[in-house]
């Protein structure tokens, strides 16, 4: 019996369209990709309309063999790639290789793997829609000539194993940007007074403010020393009261962008990592009796539209879990960005009714944490807003004002299930202020000044560096992740305590590609090739045009490059230590996890050692040694001795060199949400800041 061949890109999503398409269908995997431009050569034939030179992909001879004998046999062929550019590019690479007709109605896509949505989507198939396949090739075929004629330059001129991309290098020169402000930054002191008074026995907290209601900044210790030199007495005096009520609307639900933000900021997911383990939840998880089912959206996407299906289901599970009061039925859906492509829905669970308590037999860890966290953003975002009751109050002694702030949750709406994380972790706590009226008096209890400095910008993280690339349209959903891998992976920059630190390598190879190609590896140009692409994918642009436009001056740049750009030779920098294994000089080396020591003598002496940092602190343990900062396997940072193995104290605690006043024990610096606190290991001895 003939049947109908399907052909998806792995095996597990092959599984859970299996069950749902049953005995008429054979499905079969790809493995994504079958074929690609050589991986020996530039692939690109500029004298003929830029034509791509695909060729099969090593090692998938034996599946395209495979995926043709199926075809042979089959009634009809349906092409089931991702619903996205590259899933299209796929589908019309098979149908290439198949030798399919290329106006049949072979393309079927779906946003979601389940039971109605396969059944729905094999009801419509369509054409292979070539706008969407023109964008792909576009930008395969741009990234391929830049990459392949930058990077060879960089090997004669620099050393070997290095790489140029259009996206890579821009996202490199953010984080080399980013630490030059670091580096140049200026800082400026300011001082604060927190006051804290009693009103009716109630103490709370206020803020100097300013001069008679008018906010005035403080610049140095003599103008708090004027401030304060004007308060007669300990009475203030309550000179207004504003009490409103504010309401606070939920997040979206997650695009690709912010889904790897809010994983970083709350699981410490990195991006790759955050966008595998949703690979995983999209394509089918077994559930036992039920079998595979797909338990998330597709997740890549810019779009934060949500089907209507999936509106009024999580509106039903809303008002029966809380209650009426919790649904959303007026605020209106937020836009999707400029260069949003809305072809598909913002990241959800198929259903909500895959409760995340009741899937916990059946997921790892890590999948039910990243699930957990899809669900309840979405969940959320389907609540009503949260409202607050806000308080501000203005206390006055001689013309000088102190203000405090306060807030409480009146009623919680979406809060009752998430809350958006930040960047600096801090958590939002209710501050609730006594009740007090306007000319009321209140009690002084003590005024403290401090002083502070203002801080230069901070490095990015994966999560900022991400948001940073989105809003200035560097990119797309799909390449973020690969694109932090591999500037690691090239030595470019390094982790410090998960920030990006470029290293001496990454703003060598920037400074020699910009001097030669400014208007390439700039944020403007690649964000306006990112606007030209999707022109191309709404058909409005030749991917042709595109290309020859960017491809005349690119060349006549490559030339001047290769005649002007200098040699520059890389001495490895001596380590100051010897190889224990053979005696020559150690080295040090610059790896995708920051800077380690090799031996001077590779290949014939592979030994290699992390370069341990001492951080001044007698070892408590055998008071011989010293502790050391050492990384794990994991690249989790923890403190040891340096006499190991033959002392074996450890500690993910940070000791300090002082002991504890109580008991004499040992104090280590511990991260909080709040910041850092010592803590003795003993006893509940703790200070509120590392001194």
């Amino acid at each position: 019996m003939e049947k109908y061949l399907v052909i998806v890109e792995s095996p597990a999503k092959a599984k859970t369209i299996k069950k749902y398409l049953g005995s008429k269908y054979d499905v079969k995997a790809s493995m994504g990709h079958v074929r690609d431009l050589p991986r020996s050569q530039t692939g690109v034939d500029v004298e003929s309309n830029y034509e791509p030179k695909y060729i099969t992909i090593r090692g998938k001879g034996p599946i395209l063999k495979d995926l043709k004998t199926a075809a042979k046999k089959a009634k009809q062929i349906f092409l089931a790639a991702d619903p996205d550019r590259e899933g299209e590019a796929i589908a019309w690479h098979l149908a290439h290789s198949l030798e399919m007709d290329l106006d049949s109605d072979c393309r079927v896509v779906f946003n979601e793997i389940t039971k109605t949505a396969i059944k729905d989507s094999f009801k419509r198939p369509r054409k292979i829609n070539m706008d969407l396949v023109d964008a792909q090739q576009a930008r395969r075929v741009l990234d391929r000539l830049v990459g392949y004629k930058v990077s060879p330059l960089l090997w004669k001129k620099i050393k070997k194993g290095l790489s140029a991309g259009r996206v890579q290098t821009v996202a490199v020169r953010l984080i080399v940007e980013r630490e030059k402000e670091i580096e140049a930054f200026q800082p400026e002191e300011y001082w604060k007074i927190k006051g804290i008074f009693s009103a009716s026995g109630e103490d709370f907290e206020a803020q100097y403010y300013g001069l008679n209601g008018k906010k005035q900044e403080l610049s140095n210790e003599n103008e708090v020393k004027d401030n304060l030199s004007k308060i007669k007495g300990k009475s203030f005096t309550i000179e207004s009261v504003q009490k409103k009520e504010r309401k606070r609307n939920p997040s979206p639900p997650f695009i690709t962008s912010s889904l790897q933000q809010e994983a970083a900021r709350k699981l410490n997911f990195r991006a790759k990592k955050t966008m595998m383990l949703a690979q995983q939840l999209y394509e089918g998880i077994d559930l036992g009796k039920e079998g595979t089912v797909g338990l998330i959206t597709y997740m890549r996407t810019d779009s934060t539209r949500i089907s209507d299906t999936a509106k009024n289901e999580a509106s039903e599970f809303i008002a029966n879990e809380f209650g009426k009061q919790y649904v959303n039925s007026s605020r209106a859906e937020k836009k999707a960005g400029k260069n949003a492509q809305d072809a598909h829905e913002a990241i959800r669970p198929t259903s909500v009714m895959y409760h995340p308590k009741d899937l916990k037999t059946y997921l790892s860890r890590d999948q039910l944490r990243l699930y957990k966290l899809i669900w309840e953003r979405f969940l959320a975002s389907q609540m009503s807003s949260a409202v607050l009751d806000t308080m501000t109050v203005d206390l006055q002694n001689n013309g000088v004002t102190f203000r405090a702030t306060g807030s409480k949750v009146k009623f919680p709406g979406f809060m009752k299930v998430y809350v958006e994380g930040n960047d600096d972790g801090k958590k939002e706590e209710d501050r609730i202020l006594p009740d007090v009226q306007e000319g009321m008096k209140v009690d002084k209890k003590d005024l403290e000044p401090t002083q502070h400095f203002t801080q230069p910008p901070p490095r990015y993280t994966e999560a900022r560096l991400v948001r940073t690339m989105e809003e200035l349209g560097i990119g797309r959903p799909s390449t973020y992740a690969p694109t932090l891998d591999t500037i690691q992976k090239r030595g470019y920059v390094a982790l410090d305590d998960k920030k990006f630190v470029p290293t001496e390598l990454g703003e060598l190879v920037l400074e020699m590609t910009l001097e030669f190609f400014p208007e390439v590896f700039n944020v403007e140009f690649t964000a306006k090739m990112e606007s030209d692409l999707d022109e191309v994918e709404e058909g409005n642009i030749d991917w042709i045009k595109i290309i020859d436009e960017f491809y005349k001056n690119f060349e006549k740049k490559l030339k001047i490059a290769e005649a002007e750009m200098q040699k520059v030779e890389i001495k490895d920098e001596p380590a100051g230590e010897n190889c224990e294994k053979c005696g020559h000089e150690m080295v040090y080396k610059m790896g995708r996890f920051g800077k380690f020591m090799a031996c001077s003598n590779f290949p014939d002496c592979r030994n290699t050692k992390p370069i341990v940092k001492d951080i001044g602190v007698e070892c408590p343990s055998c008071h011989k040694g010293s502790i050391v900062e050492r990384k794990s396997k994991k690249k989790r940072v923890f403190y040891g001795c340096n006499r190991y193995p033959d002392c074996e104290f450890v500690s993910w605690d940070k000791p300090i060199a002082r002991t504890c006043p109580k008991c004499n024990s040992m104090l280590v610096e511990k991260k909080t949400k709040k910041g850092k606190v010592v803590q003795c290991v003993s006893c509940d001895y703790s200070e509120e800041e590392a001194k």
